[in-house]
């Protein structure tokens, strides 16, 4: 029997399903345009045409992959986030639609903290680099710091800035949050998709997702850790002006910016997800107080 791509998907379809893989169409799909190097809509415009053994190769070994729930950002290694394909190993967090919307609010602000667009921005726990190679490339002015505490998330994410072409405006370093960078080194943005996951929860986790690395997802009892940590040194590396962002687990934005007002910050607001969530936490350590209600509202709107 020839396996044309009509059969192979049905097939497919239903051993994803047996698996309990989610989305088993949609997955099935996305990894045969991987191997046939050809688009979604393709397959249903040539689903007679029969698969040969190379490609039927490559394939089987995609589908038992993902049968065993690897994420198919993993299996593929890469991930569309922002206007780019990000590198992804198992050593780093896969980019999440979520957290474009927090590259989105930064963009809006950078120029409100300066007009002449040099703002320098920290991105703590950078992983692949997503988030603060994002920011290089849209913010074309801009200068900013990777660090993580993975060497071979760091090794990603240098490649990640090398190929998307903001090497020259990015610099990484491997460090346990703020530990090695230097007392006088200022940033005007500090931004931070940390681990927030609370030590309870992680048995419940997707299956996904307990393939991703538990020190990008574990954040403690509470999923709280990073934050406190964060927010406690965050002000000493900080322009006076500058801007401290988060992502945040479920429920965690009012606790994230009590903690964040508790520790001086003068004024805080959250942004909500595509699911209306409270996913993101923004806070000002200024005073003057009409320009940086206008930032946090701005950084805060909903498009």
């Amino acid at each position: 029997m020839a396996w044309t791509i009509k059969k192979i998907l049905e097939w497919t379809k239903q051993y994803f399903t047996d698996k309990g893989v989610d989305n088993p169409r949609l997955d099935a799909e996305i990894l045969l345009c991987a191997v046939l190097g050809c688009r979604r809509i393709d397959l249903f415009l040539d689903q007679d045409r029969p698969l040969v053994e190379k490609e039927l190769g490559q394939y089987k070994s995609y589908v038992l992959r993902r049968a065993k729930h690897e994420p198919i950002a993993y299996i593929l290694g890469e991930k569309a986030f922002m206007n780019n394909t990000f590198k992804v190993t198992p050593a780093t967090l896969i980019p999440r639609p979520e957290t474009e919307l927090l590259v989105e609010s930064i963009v809006r602000v950078a120029p409100l903290l300066k007009s002449e667009g040099d703002v320098k921005i920290l991105d703590i726990g950078t992983g692949s680099g997503a988030i603060i190679v994002s920011l290089l490339d849209l913010l074309p002015e801009a200068k900013g710091v990777g660090v993580d505490i993975s060497v071979d998330a760091l090794i990603v994410a240098k490649e990640n800035a090398e190929r998307i072409g903001v090497k020259s405006r990015c610099g990484f370093m491997r460090s346990d949050l703020f530990s090695k960078l230097p007392l006088d080194k200022k940033f005007d943005i500090i931004v931070s998709n940390p681990p927030y996951i609370p030590e309870a929860d992680m048995a419940g986790l997707d299956e996904d997702v307990k393939k991703e690395p538990v020190t990008a997802l574990l954040g403690g009892e509470d999923g709280l850790d990073f934050y406190r940590r964060i927010i406690a040194e965050a002000s000493t590396h900080m322009e006076t002006n500058g801007l401290l962002a988060f992502e945040v687990g479920i429920n965690e934005a009012k606790q994230v910016a009590q903690l964040c007002l508790d520790a001086g910050f003068k004024a805080t607001s959250m942004r909500k997800d595509y699911a209306g969530i409270e996913r993101h936490v923004f806070a000002v350590k200024s005073q003057e107080e009409k320009k940086y209600e206008n930032l946090l509202l701005e950084a805060s709107r909903q498009l």
